[in-house]
């Protein structure tokens, strides 16, 4: 039995291409019938809908993504300071369902074409 403490640690000081695999979501049923893919990694400019939560069923392009919190931000869904003003909330990114991509990079879709 491996001690609690060692998991985290290797989960925290985890190198970058373990962590940016942890920032993924599954593809609406659509895409996932287009690409044969069942999830993605997320990305800026996916537009995103968000499944759990407050800001549960709406809509918006990804404007920010955190990838050692595991989290992004989305276009349109702010939150009021205390101190006035407004601030992007985080949200998780296994609470959100991946409706259109953004395939301007193209590794990106010849990487989601090899999978047909």
């Amino acid at each position: 039995m491996v001690k609690r403490s060692k998991i985290m640690k290797e989960y925290y000081n985890a190198p970058q291409h373990v962590v940016s695999k942890r920032i993924s979501a599954p593809l609406s049923d659509s895409l996932q019938s287009q690409y044969n893919t069942k999830s993605i990694r997320l990305r800026k400019n996916d537009v995103v809908k968000i499944l759990h939560g407050e800001y549960k069923n709406l809509d918006g392009k990804i404007t920010h993504v955190y990838i050692n919190e595991g989290m992004i931000s989305v276009d349109g869904i702010t939150r009021e300071k205390l101190a006035g003003g407004t601030t992007p909330v985080k949200i998780h990114a296994s609470n959100v369902i991946v409706t259109s991509l953004d395939l301007k990079d193209s590794k990106r879709k010849t990487k989601l074409e090899k999978v047909e």
